[in-house]
């Protein structure tokens, strides 16, 4: 068992490296974890869909801000952008479907580290700064509606393996430093002995922001312990985090002269986390295993945002603007239990896998509100006490029993047919006894299917269909902030809300890929992911990203195209990606959004079939090559982002038009000086391009001399959250002899 096991984790790895460095594809040991848990793993040509791996190596190689901008440079239909005007706190997109830390951005996607979904509970948002990158062996980005990984997988999975003592032994430390004020220390070691391992992982960096009040201190720390014994195998992690992050907001375009300047401040998340994870594996034979896991998952959130007074009034409503101050402790508890076989039945090869899992979540959410000024660096100054506006508590419990079989058919064909029954429960509790209205009790149940195709033709080609079933269920803070007669304002104060449909999504997905002699590599897939009953969150029209509300809009239709080739020359490699996402709304329906310049006297625009979705760009384009000769090795990225819609321009006629797309420029390098020292570069936005990859409409109050409060002067724009500037980085590695 251990030999399997060892082939399929680091099967995870190599893929990603040899892909992106355009030096071989689909080697015979390739195995994709296709299922929450490790398992047996799939053979690559057995795979109905396009999954994308990517390995330690690679992540090592390009040190980016985080995991989201590494996939953006590297994945196919992946996009980021900045809302919070943090570079740490992303929106990442994925085929039109969205993991963010931001609550009041409809969730579509599934995380997961070592098998536990790290979606959390309180609005399966996810907190992309809490992820350790140089703890992380590989990343598999797992494509559509995929039953197997229950709710929220919409879009796809993101899974996450993390480093073992037995895979990554030795030590390494670096540190590196440059523009923004950013400076990072790293380290890792691991070793074994006998039937026992061990890894831990540390990070730490400061950024000085390259915009004003928007600095961000991150510190993490990843342990693991493993055991191994024949059949048997064990593991126990623990992940901490303590982060501080600073945001600024978009900027309305009257502003983006100078796009370093805060649009309000100030704007800050607090993250700590305490993450235990347990995992555990028997092997009954070479061709049977048993895996459960069980883990306990504590974050706690605290913030403080400023927003402007949208009814400002110097009689009625004399305060400028309010302050929030919103604490949340979500805690998170489950366990899973996994069984994959493989057998020979009526002349095929089957292999199954069995799995069941249970989490559950509690979440106290408490906010806050005082009235503030802004003085004239827009800075909110309170001037009055905090008063609790909301107490509440939150309890979801999601169960889930999962079933695929994975069927050899011949030498050149296999069937894959899977399917997942989830049923959850979502309650809230008013616990100020002001509002006993939002005291209720929701229940989703739902079974749903996929099927799949793969056909071997030759080493070159490759063929893959699949149709697949996912759902998600809304969450706490969409059930009780869906009234579009009383918006919210996110983290949101609790209203008695009409209530919300489950979201179901189907996806069609075919395509091929191969490799053509041993350096070049080729992929191509179509997708249509439709959806029933989707959740979108409203603009309220206040310039400010987290106001608004969240409806079932009707049906909405992701489809799009992801091609990718790869080649080596000499000294070189080479790999291209392009995407094409249609994303649309299938369904009419009207919203307010009064900062739009085609909505009607009462601030009301009309979508209508066929009108593309905002935040999301219609075609993405990157290259990535390579150089590496003897100590020496360089890599240069192009990243290419067509225009998108503004938020709060949902039927795509406001007379601001899109926000514009974009090409940027980044460069990496590294001179190996020895056996143990490594001294390394990285250079984002070569050419110092101006650009933005947010927008939404909302109304500027800051339109007084020198851009200060003057509500008087108060008109519609269109916000943009600006790009990074040109920045450079220098770091050193050493790495102790591992003899």
């Amino acid at each position: 068992m251990r030999k399997v096991a060892r082939l399929a984790l680091a099967a995870t790895v190599l893929p990603s490296a040899a892909l992106a460095q355009g030096v071989a594809v689909l080697p015979q040991v390739e195995v994709i974890g296709t299922a929450p848990l490790p398992g047996l793993g799939t053979p690559l040509w057995q795979v109905p869909y396009n999954v994308q791996p990517f390995g330690a190596r690679l992540l090592a190689e390009q040190p980016t801000t985080g995991i989201a901008e590494f996939l953006e440079l590297n994945a196919n239909s992946v996009t980021i952008n900045s809302p919070s005007g943090n570079d740490f706190q992303p929106d990442l997109s994925f085929r039109g479907f969205t993991a963010s830390p931001l609550l009041g951005t409809p969730q579509g996607l599934s995380v997961f580290q070592d098998g536990v979904r790290i979606n959390e509970a309180f609005a399966d948002v996810v907190h992309w700064d809490l992820l350790p990158q140089n703890a992380i062996a590989s990343l598999t980005l797992l494509p559509g509606s995929n039953p197997v990984f229950g709710l929220n997988t919409l879009g796809g999975a993101l899974a996450l393996t993390t480093k073992d003592g037995f895979r990554y032994p030795g030590a390494s430390v670096e540190a590196y430093g440059g523009s923004f004020g950013r400076a990072f220390a790293g380290g890792e070691v691991g070793g074994a002995s006998g039937p026992l391992a061990f890894f831990a992982a540390g990070e730490a960096l400061h950024d000085s922001g390259w915009r004003e009040h928007s600095a961000t201190r991150i510190g993490r720390l990843f342990t693991r312990g493993d055991w191994r014994d024949g059949g048997d195998e064990a593991s126990v992690s623990v992940t901490l985090a303590d982060n501080h992050l600073s945001g600024t907001q978009a900027l309305p375009l009257s502003m983006l002269g100078n796009p370093k300047q805060p649009y309000t401040w100030p704007d800050t998340t607090d993250n700590r986390l305490a993450f235990f994870n347990a995992t555990a594996s028997h092997a009954f034979s070479p061709d049977a295993i048993v895996t459960a896991n069980a883990y306990y998952r504590q974050l706690t959130t605290n913030g403080v945002n400023s927003n402007v007074n949208g009814d400002y009034d110097p009689v009625t409503s004399p305060a400028q603007g309010f302050n929030v101050q919103s604490d949340a402790t979500t805690r998170t508890w489950g366990a899973s239990l996994q069984l994959t076989g493989k057998h020979i039945l009526a002349a095929a090869t089957h292999q199954w896998t069995l799995g069941a899992s249970l989490d559950s979540g509690t979440t106290s959410f408490v906010q806050a509100q005082q009235d503030a000024t802004f003085v004239n660096d827009r800075e909110a100054i309170g001037t009055s006490p905090f008063a609790t506006q909301t107490d509440v508590a939150t309890r979801t419990r999601y169960a889930g029993v999962y079933a695929a079989d994975t069927i050899a058919l011949s030498a050149q064909w296999t069937l894959v047919a899977s399917g997942r029954y989830n049923a959850a429960q979502i309650a809230t509790t008013d616990r100020s006894g002001a509002n006993p209205d939002i005291d209720g009790t929701s229940n989703f149940r739902r079974f749903n299917p996929a099927i799949g195709a793969t056909w071997q033709a030759s080493p070159a080609v490759n063929a893959f269909a699949s149709v697949s079933q996912g759902m998600r269920v809304p969450t706490p803070v969409e059930l009780t902030c869906a009234d579009p007669n009383a918006p919210c304002t996110l983290p949101n104060i609790f209203v008695a809300d009409p209530p919300l449909q489950a979201v179901i999504a189907t996806t069609f997905e075919a395509g091929v890929r191969g490799r053509i002699g041993e350096r070049a590599f080729y992929s191509a897939a179509l997708y249509r992911t439709q959806l029933k009953d989707d959740i979108q969150f409203i603009g309220a029209g206040t310039g400010a990203v987290n106001a608004g509300y969240f409806a079932n809009v009707g049906n909405t239709r992701r489809q799009g195209v992801e091609l990718a080739a790869g080649t080596g020359i000499g000294d070189f490699s080479f790999v291209a990606r392009y995407s094409l996402l249609d994303a649309t709304f299938q369904t009419p329906f009207t919203e307010s959004s009064p900062n739009n310049s085609s909505a009607n006297a009462d601030g009301v625009i009309a979508v209508q079939p066929g009108d593309r979705m905002p935040g999301l760009p219609r075609n993405t384009f990157r290259f990535r090559s390579d150089w590496a000769r003897g100590p020496f090795a360089a890599g240069l990225t192009v990243l290419a982002v067509s225009s998108q819609y503004a938020r709060g321009d949902e039927n795509n006629r406001d007379g601001n038009g899109p926000v514009p797309g974009y090409a940027l420029v980044s460069l990496d390098g590294t001179w190996r000086a020895d056996r143990s020292w490594e001294i390394f570069a990285r250079v984002e936005n070569l050419f110092d391009r101006a650009y933005q990859n947010f927008g939404i409409l909302g109304s500027n109050y800051f339109r007084g001399a020198g851009h200060t409060f003057d509500a008087s002067l108060a008109a519609s724009e269109q916000f943009r959250s600006p790009g990074a500037p040109f920045g450079v980085w220098i770091g050193v590695r050493y790495r102790f002899d591992r003899g």
